[in-house]
């Protein structure tokens, strides 16, 4: 992760008069995040982005400087699901901060297999800790415990719907291969309809702009709507649907590997006839460019072979690695907790035609973009996604927002999804 940024921080820097704008001051860079949520990237801002990329290549080079950066603080890691690379890196990057951690690692160890709703669960848990990393496998579930306690809550996987925190692990990754995180041809691959990562990492890169994306997958799984809209709605970005992957695969600049997963789908059948659509072996890779990473948010099942790990451009391990990194940069920068030493370098500073850009409804793309609830939404619109937690938990307030697109049409804010009328 450190070479290219570094190359990256020292071109900037030697022109930094004409093409770089919004330099912060180190107080700005440390307390800009202090007390925020994060559901998805689209709650901060791209130099803030910038910042936490900044903030992990410096960690990764100074362990012992940061080791006491949240000593007496307590981290939440609240899993409703199974997970192993997410929990333990939420959990080591606390405690490589000096704070502690507390949690559970399933629902049936939790007062929800009681009936507890998120809500009074999180009203209960806020009052001992000072950050929250939930995953729930309803979409939306983060979202309602932000609406729930002022406590920052950090999203690590909402259902099929966003991974935040995988996604800045997959921007530092294709950083450090390429620094840059633009101008690139991304195919994603696999399970494209609850692949939560890919969502997260089309609409960010989406802001970094000139990126043209592949989305290779089945009929079944292809991307969904509102992440289509997102592409549609950046006018540097394009895109392309295939269902071979061999037949792109010689075009792209990076590859992201997604597993079909079992637990989104509620007809075996159907996941049984689809779960082996892609498999990434060694030979398939020969046709692919020598330097193209191959990405992956992990575990894998048999989407890409053994023989691909010894391969220097598979970089799924790489993520891992990078994905503590950035939870460190990101659990510290919530809590307002300044790391012993750092300064920002060049890098955070957002260059003009990032923070110019705007979508084709003049929103702008370097800034945040929170959906605010529409008090005037008609009385009869439902949620028609059965992932969706309001279809669980039946005493949330359904709440829809307006769409920039052209139709305007009403979105759920819990999980995007459109509305349907009674």
């Amino acid at each position: 992760m450190t070479n290219a940024m570094n190359a990256s921080s020292s071109s900037n820097s030697s022109s930094s008069s004409n093409s770089l704008h919004q330099t912060f001051s180190r107080s700005t860079i440390a307390n800009s995040l202090a007390g925020k949520s994060v559901v998805t990237l689209d709650d901060i801002s791209t130099a803030q982005i910038r910042m936490l990329l900044d903030k992990a290549r410096y960690i990764d080079s100074h362990r012992k400087e940061v080791a006491h950066t949240c000593d007496g603080r307590v981290l939440a890691t609240l899993f409703y699901e199974p997970s192993t690379r997410t929990r333990l890196s939420f959990e080591t990057a606390m405690l490589r901060l000096g704070g502690k951690v507390i949690g559970f690692a399933g629902a049936q160890l939790s007062s929800a297999s009681k009936g507890e709703t998120v809500n009074d669960t999180l009203k209960v848990v806020s009052n001992y800790v000072d950050v929250v990393a939930m995953r729930h496998p309803k979409e939306g579930a983060a979202f309602v415990a932000t609406q729930a306690v002022s406590t920052p809550i950090i999203n690590a996987g909402d259902g099929g719907h966003m991974h935040p925190t995988q996604t800045l692990a997959d921007l530092a990754t294709i950083l450090a291969r390429f620094g840059r995180l633009n101008n690139l041809t991304v195919g994603l691959c696999g399970d494209l309809t609850y692949g939560r990562t890919v969502h997260s990492l089309i609409e960010t890169l989406c802001r970094f702009g000139n990126v043209h994306f592949v989305l290779i997958s089945p009929d079944e799984l292809k991307t969904p709507q509102y992440v289509i809209d997102r592409i549609n709605d950046t006018p540097s970005c394009t895109y392309e649907e295939t269902r071979d992957l061999m037949e792109v695969i010689g075009n792209l600049d990076v590859l992201y590997m997604t597993r079909v997963q079992e637990e989104r789908f509620t007809d075996r059948e159907q996941y049984l006839r689809l779960r082996d659509t892609y498999i990434l072996t060694e030979e398939k890779l020969q046709k692919a460019k020598l330097h193209m990473p191959v990405l992956h948010p992990l575990p894998r099942i048999n989407e890409i072979a053994v023989d691909v790990d010894d391969d220097p451009r598979a970089a799924y391990f790489e993520q891992v690695k990078n994905g503590m990194l950035m939870r460190m940069a990101l659990e510290s920068s919530v809590l307002g907790d300044e790391l012993c030493g750092y300064e920002p370098t060049d890098f955070v500073n957002v260059p003009e035609d990032e923070l110019q850009a705007v979508d084709v409804h003049g929103i702008s793309l370097a800034d945040s973009r929170v959906h605010v609830t529409d008090v005037n939404a008609p009385e009869n619109l439902t949620c028609p996604n059965p992932r969706c937690i309001t279809n669980s938990e039946l005493t949330l307030k359904r709440k829809f927002y307006k769409a920039d697109s052209v139709r305007h049409e009403y979105r759920c804010m819990y999980c995007d999804e459109e509305s349907e009328s009674k």
